[in-house]
């Protein structure tokens, strides 16, 4: 059974993934965080879910119940995780991390990291997002310099980095052939999980490329599935695409 820490237990995410956990037998809930600040601290973990008590806490310090678990789940803030990526690192643990909005010096610092300990970091969880990805980049070569992209993602009224994370890696993806980060526009309005599009236009056509997220299970399965993945992996920086063929090999 793995071990593992979510946090970030009362937001969005890392309910969902707290949620979806509690009914996998791989897992064991070892422990929760929150911000120091928050009223949940100290609260059961699985009272909090709504899954039944499960007899562990939500702390504030991760030093606390970092010897107690096999890897840690981070959907937060650039500031909280890399908090915890150095105790991670401090005690061996393995690390998800799909918080956005780093900095390139921030993005080093997990790159340095991962030297240490196994860590999966992507923008975005999800199978669909991942592999559209790909799709993205091979478009761009089929389509050649004649067709023109944008990128238009959409997100709740709540998400503080724009352009997303996933935004951000559809365009890299696509700057690989066309040596540019093509123009993105960001939305952020009402409860939108996350909707993602890739328009490429020439003379008399258009391609659109879109993902569209209908629940955040998606991310929390992926980010089990990550977990999953760097269990007896060596240190190393890897990603979701590493994650879904490696699946995808087991299945078949």
């Amino acid at each position: 059974m793995i071990k593992i820490v979510i946090s970030g237990i009362s937001g969005k995410m890392g309910a969902r993934i707290g949620v979806l956990a509690s009914q996998d037998k791989n897992f064991e809930i070892a422990g929760a965080l929150e911000a120091s600040s928050s009223p949940t601290i100290g609260k059961d973990i699985g009272e909090l879910l709504a899954i039944g008590k499960i007899n562990k806490k939500i702390e504030a310090d991760f030093n606390k119940i970092a010897p107690f678990c096999d890897a840690l789940i981070e959907f937060t803030a650039c500031s909280a995780t890399l908090e915890h990526l150095e105790i991670a690192v401090k005690n061996k643990k393995a690390m998800v991390i799909g918080t956005t909005g780093f900095s390139k010096d921030e993005v080093e610092k997990i790159k340095s990291a991962s030297k240490k300990i196994p860590i999966v970091f992507s923008p975005n969880m999800s199978i669909g997002a991942n592999l559209m990805f790909k799709i993205a980049e091979e478009l761009a070569k089929a389509l050649g310099e004649d067709y023109e992209a944008e990128i238009i993602e959409a997100h709740h009224n709540q998400k503080k980095d724009a352009p997303s994370g996933t935004a951000k890696r559809l365009g890299e993806a696509i700057s690989k052939v066309k040596g540019k980060i093509p123009p993105m526009h960001s939305v952020r309005l009402g409860d939108i999980v996350g909707d993602h599009t890739v328009i490429f236009a020439g003379k008399g056509e258009r391609i659109e490329l879109t993902h569209r997220a209908h629940s955040r299970d998606a991310f929390a399965k992926g980010a089990l599935d990550a977990v999953k993945f760097l269990v007896g992996k060596k240190p190393g920086l890897y990603n979701m695409q590493d994650v879904i063929f490696f699946e995808r090999s087991r299945e078949e």
